[in-house]
């Protein structure tokens, strides 16, 4: 009997995992509008559409080209302390950024490669942010992990 259990169980959780989307965001547009509306809007309407069909939508997000100036901890530390639109918005993007990464669960990585060419340093980036030596890199490593990939330029 224990053995039948164990095995509906193990049945159970590999059909649990069927339900699962996965997508991986290239994030390389450096432009306000279309950061709010394809990212912070639109993974929260993408994880509510499969929410509602009882699925989850694994979402990854690869920073990279005029992008990083969304993740930066203190803009006056950066190349784009002298970008008055996004200092007017910093404060609020980096709550809404912080609640894509905890209540969400999105992964976000940063193209290392780049940063240092702009001389970011990592610790002026949101702490949630991992690391990738480069975009190609973090890209190809989520797509061989079964996510599809969307371009967000």
């Amino acid at each position: 009997m224990k053995k039948w259990l164990l095995i509906f169980a193990l049945c159970g959780m590999v059909f649990a995992e069927e339900g699962v989307k996965q997508v991986v965001f290239d994030l390389k547009t450096g432009q306000l509008e279309s950061f709010e509306k394809k990212v912070l809007q639109g993974i929260a309407y993408h994880k509510a559409h499969y929410e509602g069909k009882l699925e989850k939508l694994d979402v990854a997000v690869v920073i990279h080209g005029d992008a990083y100036k969304f993740f930066i901890k203190d803009l006056k530390n950066s190349p784009y302390k002298n970008d008055a639109s996004l200092a007017k918005a910093h404060e609020d993007l980096s709550k809404r950024i912080a609640t894509m990464a905890n209540t969400y669960e999105v992964e976000f990585l940063m193209c290392e490669a780049t940063m240092r060419t702009l001389k970011i340093d990592q610790s002026n980036v949101y702490d949630f942010v991992k690391m990738t030596p480069n975009s190609t890199i973090g890209l190809i490593d989520k797509q061989n992990e079964h996510f599809a990939y969307i371009p967000i330029h």
